[in-house]
């Protein structure tokens, strides 16, 4: 199976909800803004419950935010 990291559309969508800022975000989540730039950025996978949250902001799916990407 080749190498994967998870990755996500955070970014897309919090410019999708009028740019709303990491720590909107994190405000929302219950995290800090350093948490959600490193989530978004792939530095860090969230918990499944961060995770869960950070989907829900958005009114998506788990799957609809995060996703796994092939690294090369």
């Amino acid at each position: 199976m080749a190498d994967r990291k998870l990755a996500n559309h955070i970014r897309t969508l919090r410019f999708l909800q009028g740019e709303m800022t990491q720590a909107d975000l994190g405000a929302r989540v219950g995290v800090t803004r350093q948490t959600i730039a490193a989530i978004e950025s792939g530095k860090y996978a969230p918990t499944l419950e961060t995770a869960m949250r950070i989907a829900e902001a958005f009114g998506k799916r788990v799957d609809e935010v995060f996703f796994w990407q092939v690294a090369p």
